[in-house]
């Protein structure tokens, strides 16, 4: 069994002992096969917005694209932005088949070798998919971007759009910053260019405003796994990007203005957040050992500003820091926010209004804020009750995670397979967890996390260790160290 092969088979065991199903029902795949065009309307009143300079940027490899944005600068000095969000559900209807399995497992699953897609790849690469050069039906948010970066105006309501030009992070982040030409696809429409730059613009104005309110700015937890064929040679870090900085930050400001649409119309929402650190003294601790002092209180202002001092000071060891803050503030969920109450807010970005809606190929609750969109652009009752949505809530907040523990999983297996060679070397490593299911230590270098299986007596949460890898069990996803 090649490296592949054996990594599959991890994950779908994986998929099937954390409640999640790796295969389509009969019935789900069925209804994929009955459709044999992209829907070419809505149920509701759609204007027709083809002719903007639509674009796509998402993974060099991502088929199933959710999002399309285009900007347009007024003549006040303002940007009005729009973000097109593929309308998922004018074909996945509520109590379908592909409905209730979407339902299940609420997410797509990325591993290195296979995804496990929430919708039937007949859909979700295709047929609800803003594809390139694709006309589709859309439902689209809006709103204006000052030069200070605030927003005014949002609004929400479908149209029709077409994607002239697929584009990736990678070559997109590198001309942005002078390190790459423009990318063929770009090149190819005229005006595509100064598209990007003006979207760029806005989006770190965006940027700039969120952290002075203290978004928290870490380093990115993504890495790429590298296969020669079906062999894995290696895993690397996945430097920053701007261009994920762009679409980042304009799907922050796009899912701000579909939860204040919601409440202004009186519509319950499914509110992402992270609530105040539990563990806020262990949090001042770590600041402490950098000599610095953070209120007695959560203050994510405090925390950002720390953050900041630190990347400037030392960015070799951002990564680091940024991996001990980041389990010291926890997981975020789902919680519903009734019309009308104040929203709990999400303490990581900084933000008093944060749903999740620009993602509905690839997660449960983005599909959810779609039909309720949906249901207050055409003048009907909410799809779903309070009861209900407090249900999915828990729901969707248990299964992300396992979603989670199953990627987190195969990508053990998969730093398992590169490092086996290793055994018995040393490492540098941080302490990530520590609870009576065991102590866990991440290596920054190759990027890779385990289980200190000796030694772990009185290691907490970001305490740096020396170890040595003692053993591995790729079927197993165990790499384990001894402390030094």
């Amino acid at each position: 069994m090649n490296n592949r092969e054996q990594l599959r088979a991890i994950a779908v065991r994986a998929m099937r002992d954390h409640g999640l199903d790796p295969d389509f029902p009969q019935a789900a795949l069925a209804e994929a096969a009955a459709r044999n065009s992209a829907p070419q309307t809505s149920d509701e009143p759609t204007r027709d917005l083809r002719s903007l300079l639509w674009c796509s940027i998402d993974n060099d490899d991502s088929r199933d694209l959710d999002q399309l944005s285009v900007a347009e600068r007024l003549s006040t000095g303002d940007v009005k932005v729009l973000v097109a969000i593929a309308d998922v559900d004018a074909i996945v209807k509520q109590g379908s088949a592909i409905d209730g399995h979407a339902a299940q497992n609420t997410t797509s699953v990325y591993t290195p070798a296979i995804i496990f897609p929430m919708l039937p790849e007949r859909l979700s690469t295709d047929l609800t998919s803003l594809a390139d050069q694709q006309e589709r039906v859309s439902v689209v948010t809006e709103f204006v971007v000052s030069p200070d970066g605030t927003t005014s105006g949002g609004t929400v309501y479908g149209a029709r759009v077409k994607n002239y030009a697929k584009l990736a992070y990678r070559s997109v982040g590198a001309w942005l910053a002078g390190n790459g030409p423009l990318p063929a696809a770009a090149a190819a429409v005229h005006g595509m260019d100064d598209q990007l730059r003006m979207q760029d613009q806005v989006a770190q104005a965006l940027n700039h405003v969120r952290h002075q309110h203290g978004a928290l700015e870490f380093a990115r937890d993504e890495v790429e796994h590298v296969f020669d064929g079906d062999t894995l040679r290696n895993i690397r870090e996945e430097p920053s990007n701007r261009a994920r900085d762009l679409i980042e930050n304009l799907m922050i400001a796009a899912n701000g203005v579909v939860a204040r649409f919601l409440d202004t119309r009186g519509f319950p929402s499914l509110r992402r957040v992270v609530r105040t650190p539990e563990r806020w003294d262990r949090i001042r601790g770590v600041a402490a050992e950098y000599g610095d002092t953070l209120p007695e209180t959560a203050d994510s202002e405090a925390l950002a500003a720390f953050l900041a001092r630190r990347q400037t000071a030392a960015p070799d060891a951002f990564a680091e820091l940024s991996h001990r803050i980041i389990k010291l503030i926890g997981s975020g969920e789902y919680v519903v926010d009734p019309p009308g109450q104040e929203p709990p807010g999400h303490f990581g970005l900084a933000v008093r209004d944060y749903t999740h809606s620009t993602a509905p190929n690839r997660r449960y609750p983005d599909l959810i804020t779609q039909r309720l969109l949906k249901a207050t652009l055409a003048g009907r009752p909410s799809p779903y009750s309070i009861g209900e949505l407090e249900k999915l809530a828990a729901h969707c907040t248990i299964q992300e995670d396992n979603a989670n523990k199953v990627e987190r999983q195969v990508r053990k297996s998969a730093a398992a397979l590169v490092v086996q060679s290793s055994v018995g070397q040393t490492f540098d490593a941080v302490v990530t967890g520590a609870s009576p299911k065991g102590t866990f230590v991440r290596v920054m270098r190759p990027p890779i996390e385990g289980m200190l299986v000796r030694g772990a007596n009185g290691a907490d949460v970001g305490d740096r260790v020396h170890v040595r890898l003692s053993h591995v069990d790729v079927e197993r996803g165990f790499i384990d160290f001894e402390r030094l």
